[in-house]
């Protein structure tokens, strides 16, 4: 498995975009519109491939000089449990330190909580509904 950044428009973000879209979207009743997609030419955009396969992925997106939140990670359905998760987890937080970032921040589905307190996040402040689902904002200093 390899894990890198990918370039908004390409072969691999329609893939990214096709993968989040079935694991995160649909189930919801749920897609992407137009402008949300391009909004997303900014952000860090991270794969994680086996070959040309995408295994899963999520996106960082600046909220200040300091601070990237983590969003829209997704991992296929039949490969979850098998470290990808943790490995973009892991990517994704070498990365920002690399660019001089000093916090992440996201806003968790309560189901996926647990995953992300392993990483070093930890739950800040009370349950809200986003996507028809209760979430939890989490916060790591890195």
């Amino acid at each position: 498995m390899g894990l890198k950044q990918i370039d908004h428009g390409t072969k691999e973000y329609q893939q990214m975009v096709h993968l989040r879209n079935q694991i995160l979207r649909q189930p919801l009743g749920l897609s992407f519109t137009k402008e949300e997609l391009e909004k997303e030419k900014d952000n860090i955009l991270i794969g994680a491939f086996d070959e040309d396969d995408m295994l899963g992925c999520c996106m960082l997106t600046k909220l200040d000089e300091h601070t990237l939140q983590v969003r829209q990670m997704a991992v296929n359905n039949n490969l979850q449990g098998k470290g990808i998760g943790a490995a973009i987890m892991a990517y994704a937080e070498n990365v920002s330190r690399d660019k001089g970032f000093k916090k992440l921040v996201m806003h968790a589905r309560n189901t996926a909580i647990g995953f992300y307190e392993k990483f070093g996040f930890r739950v800040k402040g009370g349950e809200f509904t986003e996507v028809n689902l209760p979430h939890h904002v989490m916060e790591k200093n890195i």
